[in-house]
């Protein structure tokens, strides 16, 4: 999970949201009260959760360190397959909008010739 969350692509999505999430809850005072709420609710899942499943998680740690090895092999795999893993939004967005704008010129002039 962590190797997947330091992904360039996931964690800069993880701040795009994160900042939309943050100016919504300033700029709107009914929605940030529900959602104090709800972060209030989630905490308070999460504590209770925590340390109900504590146990179990010592008990099938060498399955979850198993596991987790081959994850990490297989999303190093897929990172080599997939560059565009290490790329931000920001930079995926801009290249994406400029191949759209090159293949539309092409389209026209292709139309026009």
């Amino acid at each position: 999970v962590n190797e997947v969350a330091n992904l360039t692509l996931v964690s800069s999505a993880c701040e795009v949201i994160s900042t939309a999430y943050a100016s919504t809850k300033e700029s709107h005072p009914y929605i940030r009260s529900v959602c104090d709420a709800a972060e209030k609710g989630v905490k308070s899942v999460t504590e209770a959760t925590a340390s109900c499943v504590q146990p179990v998680l010592t008990t099938l740690e060498p399955h979850v360190a198993a596991a987790s090895e081959y994850a990490s092999k297989s999303l190093d795999k897929l990172g080599e397959k997939l560059p565009l893993l290490q790329k931000p939004v920001e930079q995926i967005i801009s290249d994406t909008k400029e191949l759209v704008s090159s293949r539309v010129a092409e389209a026209k002039d292709t139309v026009s010739g």
